[in-house]
């Protein structure tokens, strides 16, 4: 497991090339939309291989966030992005496979929602941060086009897409809270916790 855990990215990379590849077996008897929701998970996949080779993420958050103090480990990396990423896009590709196309929305939004906070935090950082690239260059114009092909499907309605973004955002939010009071836990001195946008009243 311990290997699993420091080496999970680097089997990333074939397994989303051997779901692209899959791709022409199954065209013709898959709709576009579901075809599009199929493709979230290999396009997050290559979004991991930039963000986590060489663990690029947790060098740059414990850096850059935690001042050299570990707030991320390798662990919660693993946990986060296999059963977590891969865990949830592959259960909504198969709900929309098999109950309604709309559940394939929740894998769409979280691409979209990753890309929207890779943006912003470069903005705000004023710096590249790992992930970035495929963020802006595969998320945002394949996600788009994805959440677009499916607004056009009549049957998959509003409740679907606040479902879709509302899950999405809601893991965002979880995410950030939980690694905002890790560095309060860990003591950051204030002066830094300022620079990283954390009050003592978040506790």
């Amino acid at each position: 497991m311990s290997n699993s855990i420091k080496y999970w990215v680097y089997g990333t990379l074939p397994a989303a090339l051997l779901l692209m590849g899959l791709l022409p077996a199954v065209r013709s008897a898959w709709s576009v939309p579901i075809i599009l929701v199929y493709l979230q998970l290999p396009i997050y996949m290559l979004h991991q291989v930039e963000e986590h080779t060489s663990d690029r993420f947790l060098r740059f958050v414990n850096q850059t966030i935690g001042h050299g103090k570990e707030i991320i480990t390798l662990t919660e990396i693993f946990w986060i992005n296999v059963p977590g990423v891969w865990g949830l896009n592959l259960l909504s590709f198969l709900l929309a496979y098999t109950l309604h196309l709309g559940l394939g929305l929740i894998s769409i939004y979280l691409c979209l929602v990753n890309a929207l906070t890779h943006l912003i935090f470069s903005i705000v950082q004023k710096q590249y941060n790992p992930g970035l690239l495929t963020a802006l260059f595969l998320f945002l114009p394949i996600s788009t086009f994805s959440l677009m092909s499916m607004t056009h499907r009549p049957e998959v309605n509003l409740s679907f897409h606040i479902l879709g973004i509302g899950l999405a955002i809601l893991i965002q939010v979880y995410l950030i809270i939980y690694f905002r009071r890790k560095l309060l836990k860990i003591g950051l001195p204030k002066a830094q916790m300022k620079i990283a946008g954390i009050q003592e009243s978040d506790l």
